[in-house]
């Protein structure tokens, strides 16, 4: 899976774009206190550049060497810096009680992975931290779907799904939606996604 994903990341230009998930975009609008925000499996930076050019401090982490280098390269254009870690996710040191944003931008992982992923997101949350995700459903596997995201049933989110493991939480929000997609070359054209936020 590393290889796989340093060889993508290794490609010329962002695979996924420059500009932040929208999703997430919107919500980092309603938040006016910035504080400390970590962006596990984040790529090439996008979401993580963008959070740094709005004030807050940037944590992330992703197992690619050649994410982090994009990512850097990214922020360097932005004139921003965050913290980049190259870590397996059961690797990463999770401080309890340390974010008041956790981004859960297409972190998708085998369900094992992502119970412990979700846990460590709840209790590394300060009180009133919020977490903010959004991935594919399993309806993207249907064939009028083809913008992108994991081809195995068991590594797509359903609302449900993703209530159970943040059901510590509170003012959650969940929603199933077709949305059109326009992130760089690999999540281009209709997709079928879930979103979610919820506040410790």
């Amino acid at each position: 899976m590393k290889e796989f994903w340093n060889e993508r990341f290794a490609q010329n230009g962002f695979v996924y774009g420059q500009e932040p998930n929208t999703f997430l975009k919107s919500e980092l609008k309603k938040i006016k206190e910035h504080g400390k925000a970590l962006f596990p499996l984040e790529g090439e930076g996008r979401n993580a550049c963008f959070a740094a050019e709005h004030g807050w401090e940037v944590d992330a982490f992703d197992f690619s060497e050649a994410g982090r280098m994009k990512a850097e390269e990214l922020c360097q254009t932005k004139g921003v810096s965050i913290s980049y870690n190259v870590a397996k996710i059961e690797d990463f040191h999770f401080t309890a009680g340390k974010y008041d944003l956790i981004a859960l931008i297409y972190a998708h992982v085998n369900p094992e992975l992502r119970n412990y992923l979700h846990r460590k997101a709840t209790e590394s949350l300060k009180t009133g931290g919020r977490i903010v995700l959004e991935a594919f459903h399993p309806k993207q596997l249907k064939d009028n779907f083809k913008s992108g995201g994991p081809k195995s049933f068991e590594m797509l989110y359903t609302s449900e799904m993703i209530r159970n493991d943040f059901k510590n939480l509170s003012h959650i929000y969940t929603e199933e939606l077709e949305i059109e997609l326009a992130e760089g070359e690999f999540h281009v054209g209709k997709g079928f996604v879930t979103r979610f936020t919820g506040v410790k």
